[in-house]
């Protein structure tokens, strides 16, 4: 007897896209990886940009272990369904290219750039006062 595969559209999954709550789509399947978020060695914020997308090409860039790939296949829910006209599910406000993703990151990690100027004012006013 076969077993049922759960089919899911590009609009389902895109909407689970916090760090508590994460899907991303890669190769035809979906994952849940919202339990796997702390762990990832590249952090949460690569995991996120790329929600609401297929990230197949994203996660084949990185060079996955085939030890990463045996444990993404435990966080597999069911499938993408292609039966789906995308063009109406596609998300507008999703950024398309590196420039624009790593700009909606900045936008929403402010802390980080913030951080950087704030060291760099600080090396700057302490290297000036030892001369």
């Amino acid at each position: 007897m076969p077993t049922l595969t759960k089919l899911y559209t590009m609009k389902e999954a895109s909407q689970h896209n916090t760090k508590d709550d994460c899907w991303i789509v890669i190769d035809g399947k979906v994952y849940d990886v919202s339990t796997y978020m702390d762990d990832h060695p590249g952090g949460d914020d690569v995991i996120l940009a790329t929600t609401g997308q297929d990230a197949t090409d994203e996660f084949e860039d990185a060079g996955h272990s085939k030890s990463a790939k045996e444990l993404m296949e435990t966080m597999c829910i069911g499938e993408l369904d292609t039966d789906v006209d995308t063009t109406d599910t596609a998300l507008e406000d999703q950024p398309t290219s590196y420039p624009e993703k790593l700009m909606t990151l900045t936008k929403q990690y402010w802390a980080v750039p913030a951080a950087v100027v704030g060291i760099s004012v600080v090396v700057g006013i302490l290297y000036l006062r030892k001369k």
